[in-house]
């Protein structure tokens, strides 16, 4: 009776360990999430710290020029969207289309191509002529609409700046200034169907009529006589008429001779009014356009665009030999901000080889104009001033040089003291470490007469204060971005070692209760030491002056490695067992770690590149059938289903992201989806005794609640499918939808996502069920190809089970079902302990995430689907409605994915929970990938691309976890075979 007393309260006393590691196991968890969301939303605010920050500051004198403007007023033309070649070469009679400008080229001043720098937008190249800056980063937060910063630009020096032409474009520089005169069309003249050439003459009249008027005004004709003058003509004809015609449209190119015209007027118009010769006149355009009919890119199409500039103060034309420097090219090899090499080759169809060329980059044109006028360049800028442009005498060149040398320089200095005035410990910019010692030398210099050694040097102190800039940009990206990849490392780190304590063998084998109980007072010892270091680092960043995201970032990370170092006795325990292990241990280990970074690699590359998942199931497919054919009977069908369901997805990575729309393609596909439904239900009702779908076809499992019920969805897949037909029909007749029309349809859409939770509780016969059961709804959804993608995909997610069935009940099943002994000490209920072999899991789910992803379109833009798709529920514009359909319609194949990944995890007895973190820690391996990807530069489609990328793999932590929730209704009671059964039967 002593001994088994003894043996009973021994049980008793496992029993509540058990109940206590449970309960503990469930709150870490809970706790773990939490600690997951959080990281991942603070760490995603990083980029806007790192990538898109402001480079503006302010406080900076302004530098008045030493030298006499050349110029009393200067009129700037900017042709909107006029790209370089277009411009400039002759038409197929060998006419050109720009003769006036061309005359001027060839006998009045210089010519060149202006190099905008990409995103090539309206908005920004403005800014980049007016103001001397390129695209500010922090406009992404903004949305690309406006400046978040205030800045200055050659209308705010000038004395009056005349304005006229479009309002997207005026308003930013001429609204808040006083001394303007301006004046936009409405946005309704912009019209797309017309010819918009008129609203180039409709600047130029504006600006006629101000002429005109002040004959009679005796006001604004004084205002007219001073110095100081800018008029701006904005001529947006050529950018409406390319996005609407194309820029090798004869209205396009017809536009061009428009543009050239007005540009003749202003000159006869303005060299009649005031006959003195000291007006100087620019003309270029803000972007090019593509063959296409857009822009935004870096192409050289619309990076490239025509700069003519004439007048007082300009140089005339000079025949191609040397510069004026006497030694060609200084700047030969070098590159312009769109990455084109200095210098490149006049094409001979515009027919100017003979005459000097001069590039510049879009930015100089600003600190051109300053000069020009005698002003002092906008504060912000970092154009450097074109002096083969500059007709002035040698002191006065150098003087020009050095005013725009010290704008810049100011710049540098300013952002120097802000960031020495705040850091502990700072870093200068060392290169310019004595720049007033330097500045000393050059006025030295233009004192002694030795202006070119003065030019020179001047030009090298302006190149070092753009680097310098940069400099201090970039100055807290190397801290930043430690931190981060310090805390994501930490994250993944803390992940394993729960995965490693929790979900498999080794926590038993390691740790004795006895080690577990000493272990707490050096665990409170850890966890004081990172407090104590976090408050060290909050008080260093408080001193700084650092901005509050700052204290987050570091706080997050110190925290979780504190709780690394709080499991030290368990890492240390860890590496003795590790260490004595045999080589072929960690060789595996080394090649699962390689082959899952590989995989992860690949799913990085396919946001941009979809064709690698063709590649990727071509591949599988072939080993799958190998494998299948050795381990099972071929006459199974097994191995050849599992190839073509794999080769069959392939197929749809091919095709184009935007769907063509296909309405008979949408009905058949209903037929293709009753048929795979109506094959998984034979396959459940006559494979019993098969070895290879025991477990999936349980025979043993519940009924359906409804005899019928595979009928019934058969008949709503089929009801969808005719509504399809009759929906688009009245569509394509140019006919009201009926409202009865769509109460059917959110009828069968609502109906039969119910019906799952009523069928039996088999693997197969569940997963059937949930299958037809969004069919419907994304069939009434679709309107083409990814309806049939839609049934392919299931055979693939099909496949997987088959696959995972066969390693099961193949060979391996005496290796597998052994694991399921020696259980007693585990926390996990109805489960067995992950293995290394197991990682394929959470890696496949990733993949078919992802091919959920991106095999009908791309998920990173909703943009990029088709808003005609949700017209079968909804015809009148609702954008919140319509935008939450077409959500719905992409998450329905994850889903899918989500409710067979939990079903193998039930198949394989795994626990969900260590598969899921697993997940997130393969996602956040491609998280830290992305975080290096963000783009600050290029199409603002690139830059949002960037950013959405990384913050659809960050959100995954959440998205992922909350799919579970959501599919967790339809699979909770799924039914698997007993192991022990099933092992026996197979064996």
């Amino acid at each position: 009776m002593g001994e088994r007393e003894v043996e009973e309260s021994s049980r008793s006393r496992k029993v509540v360990n058990l109940s206590v590691r449970r309960k503990w196991l469930k709150t870490k968890e809970k706790w773990l999430v939490v600690v997951g969301v959080v990281l991942h939303v603070v760490y995603m605010l990083s980029i806007f710290d790192i990538y898109f920050k402001s480079p503006i500051v302010h406080g900076m004198d302004l530098v008045t020029p030493r030298f006499t403007a050349p110029a009393k007023r200067l009129v700037l033309l900017v042709a909107d969207g006029l790209r370089a070649d277009k411009f400039f070469e002759s038409d197929p009679d060998g006419k050109f289309r720009a003769p006036f400008l061309r005359s001027v080229i060839k006998e009045k001043g210089r010519w060149g191509v202006s190099h905008a720098r990409p995103p090539t937008e309206s908005r920004p190249g403005h800014v980049s002529i007016i103001a001397g800056f390129y695209e500010d980063p922090s406009a992404v937060t903004k949305g690309w609409k406006a400046n978040p910063v205030e800045f200055d630009s050659v209308f705010n020096r000038s004395r009056h700046t005349f304005a006229y032409g479009s309002p997207d474009i005026v308003p930013i520089f001429c609204a808040a200034l006083p001394h303007t005169t301006w004046n936009s069309y409405p946005h309704d003249f912009e019209d797309f169907a017309t010819d918009a050439s008129f609203l180039d003459e409709w600047s130029f009249d504006q600006f006629q009529s101000l002429m005109n008027r002040s004959k009679e005004d005796p006001k604004l004709k004084e205002l007219l006589l001073q110095d100081n003058l800018v008029v701006f003509l904005h001529l947006l004809g050529c950018d409406s008429n390319g996005h609407a015609h194309r820029p090798f449209s004869s209205i396009y190119l017809n536009n061009v001779a428009v543009v050239d015209s007005i540009a003749e007027r202003v000159y006869n118009l303005l060299e009649d009014y005031f006959k003195d010769n000291r007006t100087a006149y620019i003309f270029t355009a803000d972007h090019g356009m593509h063959d296409k009919g857009s822009h935004g890119d870096g192409h050289p199409s619309n990076t490239d665009t025509p700069l003519v500039v004439w007048g007082a103060g300009v140089q005339h034309p000079k025949p191609i030999s040397y510069s004026s420097h006497g030694d060609g090219h200084s700047d030969c090899g070098s590159r312009f901000v769109d990455d084109h090499i200095h210098d490149t080759p006049t094409p001979t169809e515009w027919g100017l080889h003979g005459i000097e060329r001069v590039d510049v980059n879009q930015a100089d044109i600003a600190p051109l104009m300053s000069t020009l006028l005698g002003l002092p360049c906008p504060v912000h800028s970092v154009g450097s001033l074109p002096l083969d442009y500059i007709d002035m005498i040698k002191a006065d060149e150098v003087e020009a040089v050095l005013a725009n040398t010290k704008q810049v320089l100011n710049q540098f200095v300013r952002k120097s003291q802000t960031k020495e005035s705040t850091s502990l410990y700072f870093k200068p910019f060392k290169p310019l470490g004595h720049y007033s010692s330097l500045l000393d030398q050059i006025e030295d210099q233009i004192s002694n007469g030795d202006y070119e050694a003065a030019r020179k040097l001047s030009e090298n102190l302006r190149g070092l204060a753009l680097q310098g800039l940069h400099y201090f940009q970039t100055y807290d990206w190397l801290m930043l971005m430690t931190v981060i990849i310090l805390g994501y490392i930490g994250w993944m780190t803390y992940i394993v070692l729960h995965v490693l304590q929790s979900y498999t063998s080794l926590a038993g084998d390691i740790l004795t209760k006895e080690q577990a109980d000493h272990q707490i007072d050096n665990t409170r010892k850890v966890q004081l030491c990172g407090c104590l270091f976090m408050g060290l680092l909050s008080i260093i960043l408080f001193m700084e002056q650092s901005p509050p995201l700052y204290h987050a970032y570091t706080t997050m990370t110190v925290f979780l490695w504190t709780q690394i170092s709080s499991e030290y006795r368990f890492i240390k325990a860890l590496w003795k067992q590790l260490y004595g292990r045999r080589i072929n241990y960690f060789t595996k280990v080394l090649a699962a770690c390689a082959v899952s970074v590989f995989i992860l690699e690949c799913l990085v590359n396919s946001f941009t590149e979809r064709k690698l998942y063709t590649w990727c199931f071509l591949i599988v497919g072939f080993i799958a059938f190998l494998y299948h054919f050795k381990s099972i009977p071929w006459r199974s069908g097994i191995p050849f289903f599992v190839c073509v369901a794999c080769w069959f997805l392939s197929v749809f990575t091919l095709m184009p992201a935007e769907i063509p729309d296909n309405n008979n393609l949408v009905i058949w596909s209903g037929v293709m989806i009753i048929m795979i439904g109506a094959a998984g239900r034979y396959l459940d009702q006559h494979t019993e005794g098969n070895k290879y779908w025991l477990s999936i076809c349980n025979s043993d499992a519940k009924k359906p609640k409804f005899p019928m019920l595979f009928q019934l969805q058969a008949l709503l897949v089929g009801l969808s499918s005719m509504m399809v037909s009759i929906s688009t029909s009245h569509r394509t007749q140019n006919q009201e939808l009926h409202v009865w029309h769509q109460i059917i349809n959110w009828s069968i859409a609502g109906f039969s996502m119910v019906l799952p939770l009523f069928s039996a509780n088999g693997l197969l016969s569940r997963l059937t069920s949930i299958f037809l059961g969004f069919a419907p709804t994304f069939l009434l959804l679709s309107i083409g190809y990814e309806a049939i993608f839609y049934g392919a995909f299931a055979l693939v997610l099909m496949a997987w089970i088959l696959f995972e069935n066969t390693l099961i009940y193949s060979s391996k099943v005496n290796r597998l079902s052994s694991s399921f002994n020696n259980m007693e000490d585990n926390a996990i209920v109805d489960g067995r302990y992950l293995q290394l072999s197991d990682v394929r899991i959470p890696l496949t789910f990733m993949v078919l995430f992802y091919v959920a992803f991106f095999g009908t379109g791309n998920f990173a833009s909703i943009a990029s689907f088709e808003i005609s798709s949700v017209y079968r529920f909804i015809t009148v514009f609702s954008p919140f409605l319509m935008a939450a359909l077409l959500i719905f319609k992409l998450f329905i194949p994850f889903l899918l994915v989500i409710c067979v990944f939990s079903a193998i995890t039930k198949l394989n007895r795994l626990p969900r929970l260590g598969c899921y973190f697993l997940v997130i820690l393969f996602s956040d391996v491609m998280t830290m990938h992305f975080f290096f990807l963000v783009q600050n530069t290029g199409s603002w489609m690139e830059i949002g691309n960037s950013i959405s990328h990384f913050g659809i793999v960050s959100a995954q932590v959440v998205f992922v976890l909350l799919l579970f929730a959501l599919t967790n209704i339809y699979t909770k009671d799924i039914s698997i075979g007993s192991v022990e059964l099933s092992s026996r039967k197979a064996m």
